[in-house]
């Protein structure tokens, strides 16, 4: 994949500027400042100008906690539109008190890969995402005509995730409320076997049931259990990570280590190009495809 193809250009996205632990970006018609701890340098735009051009700013208040602060009038509730290939996949946005708005826009090469994935495989491709939050990996799946089995923790962020299939003209997703880690375990044990495996794992979390969740104790097992349900034919694996020392390399290591019958494995890192010329770190991406 050439490089420029990680830059994020579409119409209803947009990363304006960046640093000073800050993001200034456009979701539709809304503009937003955000915590972002990567964003180590000084902004090409000044204060004032992030200012007068947003809409609204998330305040950290601590590592788990934030607040927003409105500077504008603006609908709190509101939808922007990916296009798959001329099939538009439908978002519900909002302000959270956890910084996210309901989308990860850097993940929308992985939504490319995934719709052409399931395509070439067929119909009725059987595709399992775990942490699958709201659903945009499972609404590229779905688009393309798989059979989508969503997994999450938390009822609410599955509500939200309906909402957005319902919104995308889609149906007939499967969703699971549970911890990630004990049902594709379960599934393993099961029998159950998958075309594709999409995982987007936090650096620590918790359960349905208040289970704690550390990638860096747990990322093996898990792994381990995504190579015993994936088909032995084709079949494709996407593994996404924000945690700091998950490098491109060692993302590669870890899926070499579990998939190693003449799979193609490649690890990139993600990033967003701002209008201003910075370019942001958005976490790895890897990649296995048989």
């Amino acid at each position: 994949m050439k490089k420029k193809s990680q830059n994020i250009h579409w119409k209803e996205y947009e990363l304006l500027d960046c640093g000073d632990h800050k993001k200034l970006e456009r979701f539709g018609k809304v503009i937003l400042i955000r915590p972002e701890p990567g964003a180590l340098w000084k902004p090409k735009w000044d204060k004032t100008k992030w200012q007068d051009m947003a809409h609204a700013e998330c305040v950290q208040l601590s590592n788990n906690k934030a607040e927003w602060k409105k500077l504008k009038s603006f609908d709190p509730k509101w939808q922007i539109t990916y296009n798959l290939s001329g099939r538009p996949i439908v978002f519900n946005l909002q302000l959270t008190s956890f910084k996210h708005v309901g989308i990860f826009p850097e993940q929308y090469l992985n939504w490319n890969f995934i719709y052409d994935q399931v395509r070439k495989i067929g119909p009725n491709a059987r595709v399992l995402n775990l942490f699958a939050y709201t659903g945009g990996a499972s609404l590229a799946a779905k688009a393309a005509g798989a059979d989508i089995v969503h997994v999450d923790s938390i009822k609410q962020v599955v509500t939200w995730a309906k909402n957005n299939m319902v919104s995308s003209k889609l149906k007939d997703i499967r969703w699971v409320v549970e911890d990630a880690l004990k049902f594709v375990a379960r599934e393993a044990k099961r029998g159950n076997k998958y075309d594709g495996v999409i995982l987007d794992p936090p650096a620590f979390g918790l359960g349905s049931k208040g289970e704690r969740w550390k990638l860096e104790s747990s990322i093996n097992e898990i792994m381990k259990n995504v190579a015993e349900v994936v088909q032995r034919k084709a079949h494709f694996v996407v593994l996404n990570t924000y945690t700091p020392g998950f490098t491109p390399l060692v993302m590669e290591n870890i899926l070499k280590s579990h998939f190693i019958q003449s799979e193609q494995i490649a690890a990139k890192e993600l990033f967003m190009r701002s209008q201003s010329g910075y370019k942001m770190p958005m976490g790895v991406s890897a990649i296995v495809q048989k």
